[in-house]
């Protein structure tokens, strides 16, 4: 028998948390099977193989279960917040990237197929900066809702980690710059303004501009701590320079919902 083509819907960021559910007619099998087809096309196309989490599987059976529900497709529903948000409410892991896949079909198989016909789906599907996956499908009588949730896990610095990272950056720079190193003396008072950016979701604080009274300070966020931001190699390179100190906290906030590092640096 021909089975009709699978339904898929564009690729854009997608729909975000609902209140725990049983899925019990989640498709455990099912996943696992896409998981391996997944990671075979990608093999074929010298991609690097997914890493199944279970907080984006988590994710992904809870927007599947919305479509299911919906009896649609769809990336996003009434009242449900963004794809990052989504992923930020089930899994601890650092991304800088995200993408989804949804699809309506009888089996993997098939699934997998229609997916990789389509040209933003197989995109999503062989992206090589992608290194984890979530997978939730959903039964419905002979049909299965699937989703396929993407991403780029970073790793994860502790805040003495991060410290050191920037700390190796700074001194890097003067290096270049042919410049002498920089005394290093960590202030709590710089901690504590990289925490009020973290809390007030924006870089301009009155903690900060505080600080900026006695000391040229450089602030900033960033998802790899070793990288500066522009501008930054001509403060550090500075032959009026003698001390240097970091602050640094790591958040989740609105504008960041899957977590960023804010970074106080100041010279003196």
């Amino acid at each position: 028998m021909v089975r009709p083509a699978a339904q898929t819907a564009t690729v854009k960021p997608a729909a975000v948390r609902s209140a725990d559910i049983p899925f019990r007619d989640a498709e455990f099998s099912v996943e696992e099977q896409l998981l391996v087809l997944a990671n075979q096309a990608r093999h074929n196309a010298g991609a690097p193989p997914l890493k199944l989490d279970s907080g984006l599987s988590q994710a992904a059976r809870i927007h599947a279960q919305a479509m299911l529900e919906a009896n649609q497709l769809s990336h996003q529903f009434s009242g449900e917040a963004t794809l990052p948000q989504r992923l930020a409410a089930t899994s601890d892991l650092l991304l800088d990237q995200e993408g989804e896949n949804v699809a309506l079909d009888y089996d993997a198989e098939h699934g997998h197929e229609h997916l990789m016909h389509s040209p933003p789906h197989r995109a999503n599907l062989l992206n090589p900066a992608y290194n984890t996956v979530g997978l939730g499908v959903v039964r419905s009588g002979d049909r299965l809702f699937i989703v396929q949730d993407f991403a780029h896990a970073l790793p994860s610095y502790s805040d003495v980690e991060v410290k050191s990272r920037i700390a190796a950056t700074v001194s890097q720079m003067r290096h270049s710059a042919g410049q002498t190193e920089l005394a290093r003396h960590d202030l709590q008072s710089a901690d504590a303004a990289a925490c009020s950016m973290a809390q007030a979701d924006k870089l301009g604080t009155a903690t900060v501009q505080k600080l900026a009274r006695d000391y040229t300070v450089l602030t900033y966020t960033s998802l790899q701590p070793e990288i500066l931001p522009a501008g930054a190699t001509h403060a550090i390179a500075s032959h009026n320079l003698k001390n240097f100190s970091i602050g640094a906290c790591y958040s989740r906030t609105e504008t960041y919902p899957t977590g960023v590092y804010w970074v106080v640096l100041t010279l003196e």
